[in-house]
C-alpha cells in the first residue's frame, strides 16, 4: 500500500497496525508462558517446543507484518509467509497441548492476508491438526480427546464466522478508500475545470473590452489618418482638425488601456455620471444625445455595459453607415429599466443575414450577464437602430443638468 500524504492519506489500516503488533505479541508471550510453566509434558519437550515458537518472531517481523500492511495484495509472499508460520506453529501445537493458545494470533493473520477459500484452509489446518497430532502422540484419555476436539471444533467455527466478517469490513474500507480517492480526484478535476473556466471567461471580457475600447480607437485613428493623406494638399485646416481629432483618440486610447490594466471603471465613466459619459462619446462621434426620464445611480456593471453598448453601436455606424449619416443616442430611465438606443440613417441591413460581427454578439452577452437583452433593429435602406434594456434598480432621484461635454466637440461627422 502506497502512502500518501494529507489528512486522508494515511489509511486507517497504517494508523492502527501498531494495535496488531500489539496484540500478536501479547498472545505470543502469553503462548509461551503457558507451555513453559504447565506441568507436562517434560521440560525439554515444552523447552524444545517454547524454541520453534521463539522463531515465530523474527518470522513475523521480517516476513509477516510486510505482508499484512499490503492486505495481501502481494498474494504469492502471503502464501509463503502463512505457509511459513504454519510449519513453525504445528510442531509445538502437537507436542504442548497450550500451543494452540497462537491461533488467536495465527487465524486473523491468514483471512488478512489470503483469499477466503485459502485462508479457511489455512485456519483449518491450524485449528484440527494440532488436536490430531497431540492425540496421536501421546496416551490421552478419550475425554480429553473429546473435549479438545469440541473445542478445535467451535474455535473453527468461529474463526469462519470471524475470518468472513473481517474480510467483508477490510473489503468495504478498501471500497471507501477508492471512493474517497475517487472523490479527490473528481475535486482536482472541478478545480482545475473551473480555474479552466475562469480562464476562458477572463479573457472573453479582455477581447471584449479591447474590442469596445483600443481596436475602435485604433480604427478610428487609421480612418482619421487616410482623411488627413488626402486632405494636405487641397484642405489644409481640414487636416488640422483632424489631426486634432487624432491626438484625442490616441490619449483617450491611452486613459482605456490604463483603465483596462487597473482594472477600474472606463475612462468615459470615470469621476462622471452615465449621461455625461454619453455626451463625450456622443461628441467624438458627432451624435447627439437625448436623456429621458429621472436619472439615479446605478450599480457600477450596469453602466458600464450601456456604455460599451454604446461605443460599439457608434462604432459600427462610423463603420458601416457612411459618411453622410447621422446617428442619435437616447438614454432612457424608467421605473425599474434603464434604455440606451442608438439610431442612425444609414443604409441599413437584414438582421436575419448571416454575420460575424464580434461586436454584436459581445453586446449581447454583456446585457444578458446583467439579466438584460440588446436588440439590433434594422431593414435595407431604413437605418439600424441598436437598444440595449437593462434592468435597474430604484433609488433616490436625482435632478438631470445640462451636461457640457468634456471631449471634443464636432460640428461635423468625420469623413473618410
Amino acid at each position: 500500500m502506497n502512502e500518501q500524504t494529507g489528512p486522508r492519506g494515511v489509511h486507517v489500516w497504517d494508523r492502527t497496525f501498531r494495535l496488531w503488533d500489539v496484540y500478536f505479541a501479547t498472545v505470543w508471550a502469553a503462548t509461551v508462558v503457558f507451555v513453559l510453566g504447565t506441568a507436562e509434558p517434560g521440560w525439554p519437550v515444552r523447552v524444545a517446543a517454547g524454541s520453534l515458537l521463539v522463531l515465530l518472531v523474527p518470522w513475523y517481523v521480517a516476513r509477516g507484518r510486510p505482508v499484512l500492511m499490503t492486505e495481501g495484495t502481494a498474494e504469492r509472499r502471503a502464501m509463503t509467509y502463512i505457509a511459513g508460520a504454519v510449519l513453525l506453529y504445528l510442531p509445538p501445537g502437537v507436542l504442548v497441548g497450550e500451543t494452540r493458545l497462537m491461533a488467536f494470533a495465527l487465524v486473523p493473520q491468514c483471512f488478512m492476508t489470503l483469499r477466503y477459500r485459502r485462508a479457511m484452509a489455512a485456519v483449518t489446518v491450524v485449528n484440527i491438526a494440532p488436536v490430531v497430532g497431540w492425540a496421536l502422540l501421546w496416551d490421552i484419555s478419550a475425554q480429553d480427546v473429546f473435549f479438545n476436539s469440541v473445542f478445535a471444533v467451535v474455535t473453527l467455527a468461529f474463526s469462519a464466522a470471524f475470518g468472513n466478517w473481517t474480510i467483508r469490513i477490510m473489503d468495504q474500507s478498501q471500497e471507501r478508500a477508492d471512493l474517497i480517492a475517487e472523490l479527490d480526484a473528481s475535486r482536482e478535476e472541478v478545480a482545475r475545470l473551473s480555474a479552466d473556466r475562469g480562464a476562458l471567461a477572463e479573457r472573453e471580457r479582455m477581447s471584449r473590452e479591447i474590442h469596445d475600447t483600443l481596436a475602435q480607437g485604433f480604427t478610428s485613428v487609421l480612418m482619421l489618418v487616410q482623411a488627413v493623406d488626402a486632405e494636405l494638399e487641397h484642405d489644409v485646416p481640414q487636416a488640422r482638425r483632424h489631426l486634432g481629432l487624432m491626438a484625442d483618440t490616441a490619449r483617450q486610447n491611452l486613459a482605456e488601456a490604463r483603465a483596462l490594466v487597473a482594472g477600474g471603471a472606463p475612462a468615459d465613466l470615470d469621476g462622471a455620471s452615465l449621461s455625461d459619459a454619453l455626451h463625450r462619446l456622443a461628441s467624438r462621434h458627432g451624435a447627439e444625445v437625448e436623456v429621458t426620464g429621472t436619472a439615479r445611480p446605478l450599480p457600477p456593471g450596469l453602466e458600464v455595459v450601456a456604455l460599451r453598448g454604446c461605443q460599439e453601436a457608434l462604432a459600427n455606424v462610423r463603420k458601416h453607415a457612411g459618411p453622410d449619416a447621422t446617428a442619435r443616442v437616447e438614454l432612457a430611465y424608467s421605473v425599474g429599466a434603464l434604455t440606451v438606443a442608438v439610431r442612425d440613417s444609414g443604409p441599413g441591413f437584414d438582421p436575419e443575414a448571416p454575420t460575424d460581427r464580434f461586436g454584436l454578439r459581445g453586446l449581447r452577452t454583456r446585457a444578458a450577464e446583467v439579466g438584460g437583452t440588446a436588440t439590433v433593429d434594422s431593414a435595407p435602406g431604413a437605418g439600424t437602430t441598436v437598444t440595449v434594456h437593462l434592468p435597474a434598480p430604484e433609488a433616490p432621484a436625482i435632478p438631470v443638468a445640462p451636461v457640457v461635454p468634456k471631449g471634443p466637440v464636432v460640428p461635423e461627422r468625420t469623413r473618410s
